[in-house]
């Protein structure tokens, strides 16, 4: 099944259960999927679909931390919750170890010698992280590496 088919069929079932919050969050993220496919004429596949739910749950987070330091928990208990159901549909996520590994390996294969390969080794390894592990975590990773 088709990741686009599995969050119409959990619309489905958050809509028998009344799990009105849940329905909310899967709403908002068939809008998005359904104005990327607009904006660009194309039909999203799986690894478009995990894009747009990793740009959701980035927004998700700032947000989070703008609600946090503003002491309005209440939000950001809101926005904690639809990053829950967001992530229900990335793949399994990599382990720190498992990160590292692939992280010297791209190291070893662009022969980055310093941080001004940053952006070499950044374009390596995402197609092989995409959806399974947060960019920025692996971005200060590289920089730590790389220096």
């Amino acid at each position: 099944m088709s990741l686009k088919a599995q969050i119409s069929e959990d619309m489905k079932v958050a809509m028998r259960a009344k799990d009105s919050q849940r329905l909310g969050t899967i709403r908002l993220l068939q809008a998005a999927i359904k104005q990327r496919e607009v904006d660009e004429r194309i039909e999203l596949d799986d690894s478009n679909v995990i894009a747009v739910i990793e740009k959701m749950l980035k927004q998700r987070r700032d947000s989070i931390a703008a609600y946090e330091s503003a002491n309005r928990n209440d939000l950001a208990d809101v926005e904690k919750f639809e990053v829950t159901v967001l992530q229900t549909y990335l793949p399994q996520q990599l382990t720190e170890d498992e990160i590292k590994d692939i992280l010297e390996k791209v190291v070893v294969d662009t022969a980055a010698a310093g941080i001004k390969d940053m952006s070499k080794v950044m374009a390596a390894i995402k197609p092989l992280v995409a959806g399974r592990a947060d960019m920025g975590k692996i971005s200060g990773l590289i920089k730590t590496r790389l220096a």
